[in-house]
């Protein structure tokens, strides 16, 4: 079970960002060998969400409120460390986010840019497809919604 830690960036010690920007470095960057801008200048917007199992940050996401990414509120940057996916912490992160949207934006339509792959696990937590598949980064994305 994660241990879930919510902040805004300006909240974020310098410790909890070099993790988070590790983590994200470390599964997109080294382990899909995807070449990318990870730091953005939209973290500066997002409300992050910290998963730790002990003082270790296993798995993280970023939110935005609608307008500040896509039109509607949104979950981005999903990540578990490679070697803690077998604990399905994937589905506790997400669950955690779609409740923080509610929570700190108080909404409940969340559009996500998902990696095809993941399709299934984006649609078991309630997400359907729009549109049609894309390439993001080098990698075949498609755009879901949750209402």
């Amino acid at each position: 079970m994660l241990s879930i830690t919510i902040k805004y960036f300006s909240e974020l010690t310098v410790p909890e960002l070099y993790d988070l920007l590790r983590l994200r470095s470390e599964v997109f960057v080294v382990e899909q060998d995807c070449v990318y801008q990870d730091v953005d200048n939209k973290d500066q917007k997002a409300l992050h969400v910290l998963g730790y199992e002990g003082d270790t940050l296993v798995a993280y996401t970023r939110l935005f409120k609608p307008g500040d990414y896509f039109e509607q509120a949104s979950i981005g940057r999903v990540v578990v460390a490679a070697n803690r996916r077998k604990h399905k912490y994937g589905y506790q992160i997400m669950e955690n986010s779609i409740e923080a949207i509610s929570e700190y934006f108080n909404e409940k339509t969340i559009k996500i840019s998902a990696q095809c792959y993941l399709q299934q696990f984006y649609n078991n937590l309630g997400f359907k497809e729009i549109g049609e598949s894309y390439l993001e980064d080098g990698i075949l994305h498609i755009a879901m919604l949750r209402n």
